[in-house]
C-alpha cells in the first residue's frame, strides 16, 4: 500500500478485511434494494399510496449510501465489487415475494428481514474497523446501522 500515514491511519494488515466487509454490504444493500423495487412496483390495497412512496424513499437512500460503502472501498486503495451476477451471488438477503399478487405486509416482512441482513453486514464490519483503528469506516458503517435500525422499527410497527 502507498498512501502515507497522513491520509491512512488503518492497521494496513486489516485493509483487505475492511474492504471485504465493506464489499459485503454494498452486496446486501443491493439485494435489498432490488427487494425494494419489487415491493414498490408490486404493492396493492388499502395502504398502496404510503407503502408505494415509503418503498422508494427507501430506494433511492439506500442507492446514495451505496455509492458511499464503494467509495470508502476504494479509498483504502481496494477495489469495490459490482456487477448484478456478482452482487447477486454475494448477497444473502433472501427473496421476497414475487411480481404477483400477494398481501401489502408480505412486502413489508420482506423488505424488514433485508433490512436486518444489512444491520448484521454493517456491524461485522464496524467491528473490523473498530478493531484497526479505522474511525471513518466505524462511522460511515454505525451511520448506515442507525438508518436500517430506524427503518425497520417503522416496518415493524407497521407489521403490528
Amino acid at each position: 500500500m502507498s498512501t502515507t500515514t497522513a491520509t491512512n491511519t488503518v492497521n494496513d494488515a486489516a485493509v483487505g478485511d475492511i474492504a471485504a466487509a465493506l464489499n459485503q454490504v454494498v452486496a446486501e444493500s443491493y439485494g435489498l434494494m432490488a427487494q425494494l423495487h419489487l415491493a414498490h412496483w408490486n404493492v396493492e390495497g388499502t395502504d398502496f399510496f404510503q407503502l408505494h412512496e415509503t418503498f422508494q424513499a427507501q430506494y433511492e437512500e439506500l442507492f446514495e449510501a451505496i455509492d458511499d460503502i464503494a467509495e470508502r472501498v476504494r479509498a483504502l486503495d481496494c477495489y469495490s465489487v459490482g456487477g448484478l451476477k456478482q452482487l447477486a451471488s454475494m448477497s444473502t438477503v433472501e427473496e421476497g415475494p414475487s411480481a404477483e399478487a400477494c398481501p401489502a405486509k408480505a412486502f413489508v416482512s420482506s423488505v424488514l428481514v433485508g433490512h436486518e441482513t444489512v444491520i448484521e453486514a454493517a456491524h461485522k464490519g464496524r467491528k473490523l474497523a473498530a478493531e484497526a483503528g479505522d474511525a471513518e469506516t466505524e462511522d460511515l458503517l454505525i451511520g448506515r446501522i442507525k438508518t436500517h435500525q430506524k427503518t425497520a422499527w417503522f416496518l415493524r410497527s407497521y407489521l403490528k
